[in-house]
C-alpha cells in the first residue's frame, strides 16, 4: 500500500506543527511546488527570542503577537533562499488566518490544502474565490497513515 500524495504531504505538515511553541493553537505549513517540498514552518517567536512554552502567550487583541504563524514561517524561508512559490501548494493542518490567506496569495500559491477548519474568515473565503486559488480541505487520517509503517519491520 502506498500513500497518496495529500496524505503524504498533509502528514508532514502535522509533523512540522510539533515543533510549535505556541500553546495556543500548534499549526505546520508544508509549501510544495511539483511535488517536492520547497518549505516548512510552523508557529513560534523569532528566532532567537522567548517562546510562549516557556514564558507564556504574549496576548493583545485575543491574539498571540509572540507568534509568527507556520505558513508565514515557510513563506520567509522561501524568500531566505531564493525559493519561487508561484504555482506552488500549501499544506497545512488550520484553514489559515485572514493575514496568511493574504501573504499566500500575495506569494503565488495556487493551491491550499488543510486538515481543520479554524476560524474560516469569510473574508479570506472571498480572497481565495476572488483570485482563484484553490482551497480544500482534506480529511486525514493519521491513524491509517500510522498504518503504513506497520510494512516497515
Amino acid at each position: 500500500m502506498r500513500i497518496d500524495w495529500h496524505e503524504y504531504f498533509l502528514a508532514q505538515s502535522h509533523l512540522l506543527r510539533l515543533r510549535s511553541t505556541c500553546e495556543r493553537l500548534k499549526v505546520g505549513a508544508l509549501i510544495v511546488k511539483d511535488n517536492r517540498v520547497i518549505a516548512g514552518g510552523y508557529n513560534g517567536s523569532v528566532s532567537g527570542e522567548d517562546h510562549c512554552i516557556d514564558v507564556g502567550c504574549y496576548i493583545e487583541g485575543g491574539h498571540c503577537i509572540r507568534t509568527i504563524h507556520a505558513e508565514i514561517n515557510a513563506l520567509l524561508q522561501c524568500s531566505k533562499f531564493g525559493a519561487s512559490t508561484e504555482g506552488a501548494s500549501v499544506y497545512v493542518t488550520h484553514f489559515p488566518c485572514v493575514h496568511c490567506t493574504k501573504s499566500m496569495i500575495q506569494a503565488g500559491v495556487k493551491n491550499i490544502y488543510y486538515a481543520e477548519d479554524y476560524k474560516n474568515h469569510p473574508y479570506a473565503i472571498e480572497l481565495l474565490d476572488k483570485t482563484g486559488v484553490n482551497y480544500q480541505q482534506i480529511d486525514l487520517d493519521l491513524q491509517k497513515v500510522a498504518g503504513y509503517f506497520e510494512n516497515f519491520k
